[in-house]
């Protein structure tokens, strides 16, 4: 098996074009850089440099084998990058699980710069529907999540609060609703409601407000706005998913007269004292937390 100290040789010597400079990065003497290629041509049975000019150039065998050496070298150096994190308290990998239809800027801002501070931390990213995330917490298979705010959160869990999302009504453009200036109560009645909710038969999931007496139901924003846009009924959805289909007219936002102002759901960062988080876990809180509160509305 090579030696890690004779393919580094090999590696340098290659790029560097001579042994002598491959040395002088090592600070070792030219015969140590000689006498470990000599000891890998050996290994490998093949001549790797061509010696016959005064600057080695490498052979046809030395230019197929040199990726594969510096493939070696970057497994190695990744092999002890992750063995220093695990000692340091840095977790192999972590799980998040964000909630559909919550603004993805901010949590997007935060792990580019924590793929900077923990680049061998692996990372799984789930989404979920309403309260689904704190089922998959309270399972252990997530280690943080980002949910619309609970009334009560069960035994053991931790949450504080980052910012509100806001909920817009919205239809086809083409749906009776539409036409409305205002929306009244007695006109949501007798429309077609479709309302997003947790797939759990645990929980009431529910995000926004039943107004029609028998509602359709989906665990997926994305869901809801394909049968709205196929003009199946009117929704409640969170403005960072329909923003952009209200601004180009496929959707339109309902205006209540009941109601003048925007509905807001608060967005709470959770997790449970069963799962510790180490230091990756723990600096991903404390960004999440430092986030503005305005930077959710979307």
């Amino acid at each position: 098996m090579p030696s890690h100290d004779s393919l580094q040789a090999f590696v340098l010597s290659a790029e560097l074009g001579s042994f002598s400079a491959a040395a002088r990065q090592l600070g070792k003497a030219q015969s140590a850089i000689s006498t470990a290629i000599a000891n890998l041509e050996i290994d490998t049975g093949l001549t790797l440099f061509d010696r016959s000019s005064r600057s080695p150039t490498l052979t046809k065998e030395g230019e197929t084998l040199l990726p594969h050496a510096k493939g070696i070298l970057l497994g190695n150096r990744e092999f002890m990058a992750k063995a220093t994190s695990m000692s340091e308290d840095i977790e192999d990998s972590l799980t998040l699980a964000i909630e559909q239809g919550l603004n993805q800027s901010p949590v997007l801002d935060v792990l580019g710069r924590f793929v900077e501070t923990f680049p061998h931390v692996s990372l799984e990213m789930l989404t979920t529907g309403p309260n689904d995330t704190a089922t998959l917490l309270k399972e252990g298979r997530a280690d943080l999540g980002l949910m619309t705010e609970q009334e009560g959160y069960p035994s053991g869990f931790h949450f504080h609060g980052v910012g509100h999302s806001v909920m817009v009504s919205v239809c086809r453009a083409t749906h009776p609703l539409a036409s409305l200036a205002t929306v009244a109560h007695k006109d949501l009645r007798q429309y077609r409601q479709i309302v997003l909710r947790s797939r759990s038969r645990d929980t009431i999931g529910l995000i926004g407000e039943l107004h029609y007496a028998d509602p359709w139901y989906a665990e997926s924003p994305r869901m809801i706005i394909d049968l709205l846009l196929h003009g199946l009924g009117w929704a409640e959805l969170p403005l960072p998913v329909v923003h952009s289909l209200i601004a180009s007219g496929e959707l339109t936002e309902l205006r209540y007269d009941f109601q003048h102002s925007d509905q807001i759901e608060g967005i709470d960062v959770v997790w449970t004292e069963q799962h510790a988080l180490g230091r990756a876990g723990q600096w991903i809180l404390d960004a999440l937390l430092k986030v503005p509160q305005e930077e959710w509305r979307g």
